[in-house]
């Protein structure tokens, strides 16, 4: 415990540094934070890379939903306090001097702070993308395009470096990290997104397996947390806290709540295999127009507009269970309409065009 406070009092000098020194790049900070949010993945990446790549957009949503959950259950395992209460509570600071760091409309986390959520689903996501933009260039045999291969080898992954190291920043900045809970996330979605390089068999996943994954999911994690409930031991134990110390109490949110993200995740998984298995994307994505390019353009648009829309659907807060399943069928909706309703939309209106000039 001595070596995680002082761990911690490290990281919050470093939080103090950063909120000090780098004040004029708030914005960027504030802006990096939300790029590294997952829920980006739904509805801005997702939809662009399920429309060019089919095995890219599929791996994207796997990777980014198990990843989630062993966020959830590392978390919940490491019990990984957030700087901006633990600077309240620590005992280690003398004379009730503790340190003053400033909070953001984004730093209230309900849940526990290790690893980082937006760090791990930032850096699994974009190592999905980085690898499948790569595997184009690979194949390139003549000299000049291995020459080739090897810049765009270096740039990208500068990119992805530079990406993942300014979304760690942003989230010590706000003070919702300490620096050693990023770093855990960056290299724990790595992994993640790497051994999903070698499991081509959700590609061809039935609807009945997706059903069965979303299963096992939800029951080991409310398992899990029943079960240490059982013990006496209380897995939303950091919910309390940072209702307690965050500076405005309209900052909490429940959609940050351990099991909020759970059923987000569970959510879009179940849209995807609902929408790969559907007759509409059979119809659409496996037909003639799917290779054309003004069919993947006019789809990428379509869902990215559609998406945004539903941002503008509000969940109501006020029952959790009913915020809960509203959120399901929110989260599951999103994939759906990029995956099978979209397509199919598109598909039918081109094939009207086409009807009409011949």
């Amino acid at each position: 415990s001595i070596k995680m406070d002082l761990l911690h009092s490290n990281g919050v000098l470093i939080i103090q540094h950063l909120q000090k020194d780098y004040r004029a790049y708030q914005d960027f900070l504030n802006f990096m934070s939300h790029v590294g949010d997952p829920r980006n993945i739904f509805s801005i990446y997702f939809p662009l890379w399920f429309q060019l790549n089919q095995v890219v957009g599929t791996k994207m949503i796997w990777v980014a939903v198990i990843g989630d959950w062993f966020n959830l259950i590392f978390k919940w395992i490491l019990f990984g306090h957030r700087p901006y209460w633990w600077v309240q509570e620590t005992m280690i600071y003398p004379n009730q001097s503790s340190p003053c760091l400033e909070q953001f409309p984004i730093t209230c986390e309900t849940g526990p702070g290790s690893p980082s959520g937006h760090a791990m689903g930032s850096s699994c996501v974009w190592y999905v993308m980085v690898t499948a933009a790569l595997s184009y260039t690979v194949r390139w045999k003549d000299k000049s395009a291995v020459t080739l291969h090897r810049l765009t080898w270096s740039f990208l992954w500068s990119i992805f470096w530079i990406i993942q190291i300014s979304v760690c920043i942003s989230r010590v900045f706000i003070a919702t990290h300490f620096p050693h809970q990023v770093v855990l996330g960056v290299f724990a979605g790595i992994l993640v997104a790497e051994a999903f390089e070698h499991t081509p068999a959700i590609q061809t996943a039935s609807l009945r397996m997706y059903i069965k994954t979303n299963l096992f999911l939800f029951i080991f994690a409310l398992g899990f947390y029943l079960s240490l409930k059982l013990l006496d031991i209380d897995l939303l134990w950091s919910v309390p806290k940072a209702k307690k110390w965050c500076a405005n109490p309209d900052w909490i949110n429940i959609d940050t709540t351990p099991f909020a993200g759970l059923v987000r995740n569970l959510g879009a998984l179940f849209g995807l295999g609902l929408g790969i298995n559907s007759e509409m994307f059979i119809t659409s994505c496996k037909g003639k127009n799917s290779c054309k390019i003004s069919f993947r353009i006019l789809c990428i648009a379509a869902s990215l507009v559609t998406l945004q829309l539903y941002n503008f659907v509000k969940i109501p807060t006020h029952t959790e269970y009913l915020f809960y399943i509203l959120s399901f069928c929110k989260s599951a909706a999103m994939p759906l309409t990029v995956v099978a309703l979209v397509p199919y939309c598109v598909h039918s209106l081109m094939r009207t065009t086409e009807k009409k000039l011949n």
